[in-house]
């Protein structure tokens, strides 16, 4: 037997060796990460979050331990985050509307621009124009048409005050010559009751908390908030193809880290994360949840798109004088 074969013994040896040497060629650290999650137990983001962690402990050998710390408009978790070793081990799984949106309209003790780097975005969320099923409208021109023909009658429910769930509609009324009312709610949930039982009977939601009531019928869909067709809903006009294209709102749910992180290991991140949220089995979560998918852009891209998302939305803000608790 010459050098260059192996017993069945030997090989499998090797192969054993192999496989336990690829998370470790994956990994980051030696030591437990901490992936932080500014929302309560059992909220998207928190789902998301769990979703991932088992996969990226698989990926990198090590323990990956979801700590939920809402509160404060996210600013607790990302306080959390930066009080941390600069070492890697403590990242943050959160909606990108937590710095592009909430700094605006309340004080944070950090600056999204500044403090903390995007690190890759696992998966993205578009924006719906959604009714109570007794609206008598099928698009976005029957809906304008019934809110004119009723003044003073009509208002629109959000998920939260100062956010692009308020933006959407502020801008529909000012674009289309509307009176809406905005009427914000904690969440969507409490918002979408109030919608379906013909209350409120506007809103513009996510696609992850309005999609499987628009497939069940106990809401309508009027118009998707983004540059394209969703998937999800491929057979709903765009705003844009209604005539609003200012209205295109979305967000994505991703890791950052806080911006002292060396650069290297960000991208180490980046590739671990990604490799994990590529696996079938969060694809298929993630997609069946009304996400669409995400991990295409650099964390140098994340950073440029974050801020002009961030500057966007501080011009909104001004523009409409949007303010927390309104």
């Amino acid at each position: 037997m010459t050098s260059r074969h192996f017993s069945p013994l030997r090989r499998t040896v090797c192969a054993a060796a192999l496989a336990f040497a690829l998370p470790a060629a994956m990994a980051w650290t030696d030591k437990p990460v901490h992936m932080l999650v500014p929302a309560p137990a059992g909220g998207t983001m928190d789902v998301v979050a769990r979703i991932l962690a088992d996969q990226l402990s698989a990926e990198i050998g090590q323990p990956v331990l979801v700590e939920n710390k809402p509160g404060a408009g996210g600013a607790i978790a990302v306080q959390a985050m930066l009080a941390a070793p600069l070492d890697g081990n403590t990242i943050m799984m959160t909606a990108s509307n937590i710095l592009t949106e909430i700094p605006h309209v309340m004080k944070t003790a950090f600056d999204p621009l500044k403090d903390v780097k995007p690190v890759t975005a696992i998966a993205r969320s578009s924006m719906v124009m959604v009714g109570a099923p007794n609206v008598p409208a099928k698009d976005v021109k029957g809906v304008v048409a019934w809110v004119k023909a009723n003044p003073g009658k009509v208002s629109f429910a959000s998920y939260s005050a100062g956010t692009s769930s308020q933006y959407a509609g502020a801008i529909l009324n000012q674009k289309a010559g509307l009176d809406m009312q905005h009427v914000p709610f904690a969440g969507s949930p409490p918002g979408l009751v109030q919608v379906m039982g013909g209350q409120i009977p506007l809103m513009f939601d996510g696609m992850v908390t309005s999609k499987k009531m628009i497939e069940a019928g106990k809401i309508q869909a009027f118009g998707v908030a983004a540059k394209k067709r969703s998937p999800h809903l491929p057979n709903v006009p765009t705003m844009a193809e209604q005539g609003y294209p200012e209205i295109d709102f979305g967000n994505w749910v991703g890791i950052i880290v806080a911006s002292g992180v060396p650069s290297a290991m960000v991208q180490k991140i980046n590739v671990a994360v990604d490799k994990a949220a590529a696996h079938p089995k969060i694809k298929d979560r993630l997609l069946g949840a009304g996400f669409d998918l995400g991990g295409d852009e650099t964390s140098e891209q994340m950073v440029q798109s974050l801020r002009a998302e961030f500057e966007r939305n501080a011009a909104i803000v001004k523009s409409f004088d949007i303010k927390l608790n309104q």
